[in-house]
């Protein structure tokens, strides 16, 4: 017992020396809630235009919910689905719709992925080039195809981020935090076959 006890003072100390050796850490661009609130504001509005009831989570880049806006009269179910939607854009930095298409052209084993929603409507947002968290969209959207609502919710989001309405980006480390620079992927696919109304 006290080998052991001496072996983790012993390692204890290694990493203390280590840190004050090398004191300086790299500084990633963080998703505040001021600025998920932002987005999911803007998304809101763009979908009380549209007339949809839909679900609108906003996750960080760990795919953990910051910001939850179930409009009037949607869908209980689609609380879960639309984190599930934003946490998989997140934690995959690339947009749900990519899995749900590979299911549909035969690899049904991306059913199998951890922690994936592989239905499409969530988007990651970036920073600085680095996925800082992603917005998820789920709900019936009547006479809105698929994934077009949730483009247009955000890039309205991104395009009111960058206009300064000063949401902002933080910084993990000492450094300040940086500017609001939202971004959305903007590969705007074509979209996938009308199979129908969606109840995602």
């Amino acid at each position: 017992m006290r080998t052991l006890a001496v072996m983790i003072g012993s390692m204890l100390a290694a990493a203390t020396i280590a840190w004050g050796a090398e004191p300086t850490l790299p500084t990633t661009p963080v998703l505040t809630l001021d600025a998920a609130l932002h987005v999911a504001a803007a998304a809101r509005d763009e979908a009380a235009k549209r007339h949809a009831t839909v679900v609108i989570a906003v996750v960080d880049d760990g795919g953990h919910l910051l910001v939850l806006h179930r409009l009037d009269d949607t869908q209980v179910a689609s609380v879960e689905v639309g984190i599930g939607k934003a946490r998989t854009a997140a934690i995959f930095r690339r947009p749900s719709r990519e899995f749900e298409e590979q299911i549909r052209n035969g690899r049904v084993a991306a059913l199998a992925l951890p922690g994936a929603t592989p239905l499409q409507g969530g988007i990651p947002l970036t920073a600085g080039g680095k996925v800082v968290g992603a917005i998820g969209v789920s709900g019936r959207r009547r006479s809105l195809r698929h994934e077009r609502p949730t483009i247009s919710m955000g890039r309205a989001a991104a395009r009111g981020a960058r206009d300064g309405h000063r949401p902002h980006v933080g910084a993990r480390g000492r450094e300040p935090a940086v500017g609001a620079g939202l971004e959305l992927h903007r590969r705007l696919e074509q979209p996938l076959p009308d199979r129908g109304r969606s109840t995602r």
